[in-house]
């Protein structure tokens, strides 16, 4: 199954509360549950004015309408082609 990067814009990200992102990952779980078992969510990366997540998923379309019934940005999906890390240059 294809993996994507789903990059955010979400001024002052880095500035939510606790409780303000359990909010919002109550409600991307929820819209999941919905959406049914072949969109996964992996993890998001939080910095200052951005959300970068990491899904699994058959196509971007259903991304985006993770997107759409959640109420958050998809600025940009990205369908990973490659991973790389330290150990591809041995």
């Amino acid at each position: 199954m294809p993996k994507f990067i789903i990059e955010r814009e979400i001024p002052g990200a880095g500035s939510l509360s606790e409780q303000e992102l359990k909010g919002i990952s109550q409600t991307s779980c929820n819209v999941l549950r919905e959406l049914g078992p072949e969109v996964q969510w992996l993890q998001s990366y939080v910095t200052g004015d951005k959300v970068y997540c990491v899904y699994i998923a058959p196509n971007a379309e259903l991304i985006r309408e993770h997107a759409r019934q959640g109420g958050f940005p998809a600025n940009s999906v990205s369908q990973v082609m490659n991973i790389i890390d330290p150990t591809t240059a041995e």
